[in-house]
């Protein structure tokens, strides 16, 4: 009896002592850290879409910048100094494909340098992270101030209303916003529809023309639509 009472008092020790030796942060720290990765997401991803004017980011990849610096800090969180875990988590990480394609080098690298932000907040770095992010952000305006941004080629396709085309509006606006345009294809059956070759200034918005093309409905053009040309 004497033996068994001794045993639980020892058991209760030793996860009181293991109590005692967590943090009293635990784990709070840990989410200032992973909110911290979010900040500086946002932040980076901001100044980015406020200097990419020539090819407005998605809403999609917007979202897919912040959760992978909160991944990083989620998994250097979970790593922290297990090395089993470390390569645990790199081999599920190898089983991930990403399905939709990057196509600018650019997202790419500010993918990864989120990554590295975010890992950065995970091992609780936050100064350093902090830096990073405000290096990042310099280094996206000054590159583009820098490096000169060429017009862009698309496709656009218009649908009218009915089975006139307003031909006479859609020249307005493309000469209001500067694009140069060539006639490609043009349907006629329940609704007109014409394809276009455009030139967009890099400074246009892609949206603001489609905008002033459809007119809230009232110009005779119920759908427009655009993408890049197909490459040979």
């Amino acid at each position: 009896q004497t033996g068994g009472a001794a045993g639980t008092f020892s058991t209760t020790a030793v996860v009181s002592d293991a109590l005692w030796a967590t943090p009293w942060g635990y784990p709070f720290s840990e989410l200032v850290q992973l909110l911290s990765a979010g900040v500086i997401a946002v932040f980076v991803t901001h100044v980015q879409n406020l200097h990419q004017k020539d090819r407005p980011m998605n809403r999609s990849m917007e979202q897919a910048q912040v959760l992978l610096a909160v991944a990083g800090a989620l998994i250097m969180i979970i790593i922290g100094s297990s090395l089993a875990r470390a390569f645990g988590i790199a081999g599920a990480a190898g089983i991930i494909r990403f399905r939709t394609p990057v196509e600018d080098p650019k997202d790419v690298t500010v993918l990864f340098l989120l990554m590295g932000l975010g890992m950065a907040c995970g091992i609780g770095a936050l100064p350093i992270a902090a830096l990073g992010a405000l290096f990042l952000a310099a280094a996206i305006v000054v590159l583009d101030k820098l490096v000169a941004v060429k017009p862009r080629v698309m496709l656009v396709e218009m649908t009218a209303s009915g089975r006139e085309f307003p031909l006479a509006h859609v020249v307005s606006v493309f000469a209001q916003f500067g694009v140069t345009w060539e006639p490609l294809e043009f349907t006629q059956g329940n609704e007109a529809e014409m394809t276009y070759r455009t030139t967009l200034p890099a400074h246009v918005s892609i949206d603001e023309v489609s905008e002033a093309l459809v007119g809230g409905g009232t110009r005779g053009l119920g759908a427009v639509s655009w993408e890049p040309p197909k490459k040979s």
